[in-house]
């Protein structure tokens, strides 16, 4: 059984890009031969899909908060709207409505500011630099379920240019013992801004 380290999906045959988030697959002998040791990423750029932005997307909690904004904002807007049309009760359908549009600008700006951010994810893993970091922490975001799920947030240290960075992944996948405090783990950065990172490859 093969495993997409980036999305998790598992195939029975061997491919070298996943079908589902264009990540790239590394053959089963380079996976068995790297045991503990991190597989180095291979040379920008990499093959990862643009769509995998909207991946990231389903384990982010602002993300999720979003979509809620904007389903509570077609209910209200719809609602407003259906009573303002009936003049007798305009006047508490013009609130809804007013509501209901606020919902959707807001759940509608949350939603591109987050993709933006998933879109700098995916140009992180795509042309990002290569140096080895450690886990510093993770830990389970109670607050927040996805398909029955809490997401991880996974952080992580390493050095650009001669300068110390953090950063931090969410997954919704348990971590492996790679990815254990204390391990040693490859991380992409952008040269020109080294506080944009990921972790490789993406949990």
């Amino acid at each position: 059984m093969i495993t997409c380290p980036w999305c998790g999906t598992s195939y029975t045959v061997f491919q070298s890009d996943c079908s589902q988030c264009g990540g790239p697959i590394h053959p089963p002998e380079v996976m068995e031969a790297a045991g503990e040791t991190p597989l180095a990423p291979p040379a920008a750029p990499r093959r990862i899909s643009d769509s995998y932005a909207f991946k990231l997307m389903t384990s982010d909690g602002w993300s999720i908060a979003g979509l809620v904004l904007l389903l509570l904002g077609f209910i209200f807007a719809l609602v407003g709207f259906g009573l303002t049309l009936a003049i007798i009760t305009a006047v508490i359908g013009l609130p809804f409505l007013l509501l209901g549009l606020l919902f959707l600008a807001a759940g509608g700006g949350v939603l591109i500011w987050r993709y933006r951010m998933g879109q700098r994810q995916v140009q992180v893993l795509k042309w990002g630099e290569a140096t080895l970091g450690c886990v510093s922490d993770f830990q389970e975001n109670y607050s927040v379920m996805v398909n029955g799920r809490h997401p991880w947030s996974i952080a992580y240290q390493y050095e650009a240019n001669g300068q110390s960075y953090t950063g931090k992944v969410t997954t919704l996948s348990q971590p492996r013992d790679q990815l254990q405090p204390g391990r040693p783990v490859y991380v992409l950065y952008l040269r020109d801004n080294p506080v944009l990172s990921s972790l490789y490859p993406h949990p």
